[in-house]
Order: structure tokens, then C-alpha cells, then sequence
């Protein structure tokens, strides 16, 4: 068989592959997790900050995050959709979290298609809660991460 013929083939062959190494990949967000809004009054129960992770593979998003700085022990970290970015919405699913001043937290959630489309405007949130500050400590909006010198994303 002549070389050029079999070019062809093999080249379709490297292309399907490389898609679906990218697909498996997924999209990757991230969020820099900060003190909710606050007043005076809260200054003494809200401190901490944190990051977290986040990768859309299918419609399914795994986060990690790590988080410090509290003045007492997660309870509770969740996924939030706003309607507006910026402006506190309903939660959406719980998520896993270290019940400490200090540590990570984690979780796999299947999304909607509205909730991907959510996701990627910028309308999807974390946020920690603790022992002193029960209706929120940290949030952190999931956006695009950026893009790597070279490509990819970080």
C-alpha cells in the first residue's frame, strides 16, 4: 500500500485521540476563597482565606480546596448558584470539608445543564461555613483559570 494512503487513516486516528485526551482532560476553574461580606460586628467571628480547584469533566465537577485562618472550625462548605455574579444564591450541593480552623475540602458534584451553563458565566460559588459564623465565613466564585504560557491551563 503506498505511504500517502496510509497517511490518512493514521492521521485521523492521532486527531481522535488528541480530542479525546482534551475532552477527558475537562475545563478547569478556580476560586480564591475570602471573608464573605461583613460588618463591624462580625469582625470578631469572620477571618480566613483559601483557594480552591475545580474540573468540568462531562457535567460533572470535582473540587478541591484548602483553606486558614478561621476563628473556629468548619462545619459545613457548599456549592452555591447565584443568579448574579457577585450576589449570594441557593445552594446546590454540600460539599466535604475538614471541621477545623484549618484544612481542605472536596467533592464530586453532578451538575445540570443549567448549572454548567451557571458554571461557566461565572455564577457558581463555594462557600465555607464555621462554628461562629454559621451563615457563611469564606466564598470564592469558580472562574475560567487561566491559560498557561504555551497553552494549556494551569
Amino acid at each position: 500500500m503506498p505511504q500517502t494512503t496510509l497517511r490518512a487513516p493514521l492521521m485521523a486516528v492521532m486527531l481522535l485521540v488528541t480530542a479525546s485526551l482534551s475532552l477527558a482532560q475537562g475545563t478547569t476553574y478556580q476560586a480564591r476563597l475570602s471573608v464573605v461580606p461583613l460588618d463591624v460586628a462580625m469582625q470578631n467571628t469572620i477571618a480566613g482565606r483559601g483557594d480552591v480547584r475545580a474540573t468540568l469533566e462531562g457535567t460533572t465537577l470535582v473540587l478541591s480546596g484548602r483553606f486558614s485562618g478561621l476563628r473556629s472550625g468548619a462545619t459545613v462548605a457548599r456549592l452555591h448558584q447565584s443568579t448574579v455574579r457577585g450576589m449570594r444564591g441557593a445552594a446546590v450541593a454540600d460539599l466535604t470539608v475538614s471541621p477545623a480552623a484549618e484544612g481542605t475540602l472536596t467533592g464530586r458534584v453532578a451538575l445540570t445543564p443549567a448549572q454548567v451553563t451557571a458554571l461557566s458565566d461565572g455564577r457558581l460559588y463555594v462557600q465555607v461555613h464555621s462554628e461562629k459564623a454559621p451563615e457563611g465565613n469564606l466564598w470564592g466564585w469558580l472562574l475560567l483559570a487561566p491559560a498557561r504560557p504555551g497553552g494549556g491551563e494551569r
